[in-house]
């Protein structure tokens, strides 16, 4: 019976949610896709074909058990389609909404390799979960036992909120510390509502409080509290900071007044959606209103700049990479979203320098894909003669992140770092060079994919329980 209920993608069409029209969804920050109703759901899951070897699943960072849901959703078992789908994956309505299903699970599909367009994964993902949420499905963490040993986490961001989860089950006591006002790290402050809405993301903060989770916050480590002082109130540490220093521009008045990092744009208009008064918001500094905006680099933040650029009424917004279409590492279906609201996208073309301060024109460098360098992808070079200036009020570097350096910052000379700067941790068991203490996401992997921290965090989370168990197990020796 489940087997007839499934293999429909020979008669059953692909089918994306219903996106928003983009005159009007460019106006706000509400989320673009709307949601499957339970039959169109339904009817998309049983697209899945079932198949031996789920490439979905194996090229899932998390291994989600990704055929199981699918199949249970066409029956119309909602519940136990969650229960295997939080099972793999701490946050499953956030990765359903922001992972790049296109280049993972989606993309290796195998109705997909034969021609018969993908079964839309995310969109249902998001929808088992988003209903389980509706339903009351979701519980507070409830662990059977209680144990007296804490871990304190720095970092309340995918990786380290995907650690406590796992700490919190296993009975741990869990710490975490950060720096903002608000849990969440880039998935609150960095990613913006139109992708992610708040409140998604606050949901799944409250139900770790309201398991058990204690969170400091407004706290910065080295400055509030010190790394040797947070070691010395827990019996293990997990780093997961992230990476939040921006990769700069190094050409002639790069320094000008409104020449602003992308995380500060984003921050501040992530602070807005929760009702904060902002004064580099209200003084311009970080508002876009009525100006000719320039976003300059090619990733998925590249592109929250630009739309977040749109939204706050830019007068113009243009998006310089130096490589072509095809060689962008953003999202393929970002960009077509960015270009339905009104973004222009500039390929092979670079900055040369800025005129004004504040900055009122870039001087642009028209390039041309060369060699292959050594990883593969052909090398942008200048065309000579290829300048030219464009207008801008508003200049992002989106050109990506690099890891803060963490020893100096906490005084901390044993924590071992790799040559690019990342914390130097164990594949298997995530450990760094200073005993009990663990390492996970983007500060060990460099600027990387939330599904990634998220894994992460959860592997950590097993193998702090393990070192908590033989440390125990040493003391009552």
């Amino acid at each position: 019976m489940a087997k007839q209920r499934m293999l429909k993608f020979v008669t059953t069409a692909k089918e994306m949610p219903e996106k928003r029209d983009a005159t009007v969804r460019a106006n706000d920050f509400q989320e673009i896709y709307r949601e499957f109703a339970d039959q169109k759901a339904a009817e998309q899951a049983s697209r899945c074909s079932q198949c031996g070897v789920p490439y979905c699943q194996s090229h899932c960072p998390l291994h989600n058990n990704i055929p199981d849901w699918l199949r249970l959703t066409a029956e119309g078992r909602l519940q136990e389609a969650y229960e295997i789908s939080q099972a793999t994956n701490t946050f499953p309505e956030i990765c359903g909404r922001i992972c790049p299903q296109d280049r993972l699970c989606e993309g290796n599909c195998v109705i997909e390799q034969s021609g018969h367009g993908t079964v839309t994964i995310g969109a249902v993902e998001k929808y088992i979960t988003d209903t389980a949420w509706d339903m009351g499905w979701v519980k507070p963490v409830k662990p059977t036992h209680e144990r007296a040993e804490t871990v304190g986490i720095i970092g309340a961001g995918p990786g380290g909120l995907a650690a406590a989860d796992v700490l919190r089950r296993a009975g741990v006591q869990v710490t975490v510390y950060d720096r903002y006002d608000r849990a969440g790290g880039l998935l609150t402050y960095g990613i913006p509502g139109f992708k992610l809405e708040k409140d998604v993301v606050m949901q799944r903060i409250k139900q770790l409080e309201d398991g058990g989770v204690q969170f400091v916050l407004n706290c910065n480590v080295g400055t509030d509290i010190s790394f040797d002082a947070i070691r010395g109130k827990h019996d293990a540490v997990l780093i997961a900071t992230g990476v939040y220093k921006t990769r700069d521009l190094r050409d002639p008045g790069a320094d000008a007044a409104g020449i602003v990092r992308a995380i500060d744009y984003l921050t501040v208009s992530n602070k807005l959606s929760f009702g904060d008064e902002v004064a580099e918001f209200t003084d311009g500094t970080l508002n876009a209103e009525g100006k000719n905006v320039v976003v300059i680099g090619g990733g998925d933040t590249a592109m929250d700049c630009v739309r977040t650029a749109i939204r706050q009424g830019a007068k113009s917004v243009k998006c310089l990479y130096r490589r072509d279409r095809a060689n962008m590492p953003g999202s393929q279906r970002e960009v077509q979203n960015a270009e339905e609201e009104g973004v222009e996208f500039v390929w092979l073309a670079a900055p040369n320098a800025f005129s004004g301060n504040p900055v009122s024109s870039v001087t642009v460098q028209k390039m041309r894909l060369g060699a292959p360098d050594a990883s593969g992808r052909q090398s942008p070079e200048p065309i000579e003669g290829g300048i030219y200036e464009e207008p801008a009020d508003l200049v992002i570097k989106a050109l990506g992140f690099e890891p803060e350096n963490l020893p100096e910052q906490w005084g901390v000379d044993d924590l071992e770092t790799t040559r690019w700067g990342t914390v130097k941790a164990e594949f298997a068991t995530h450990a760094t060079s200073i005993p009990g203490v663990y390492a996970v996401g983007d500060i060990v992997r460099g600027a990387s994919l939330v599904v990634w921290a998220i894994r992460d965090g959860r592997e950590a989370g097993a193998e702090i329980v393990k070192y908590l168990d033989g440390a125990a197990q040493v003391a009552a020796e």
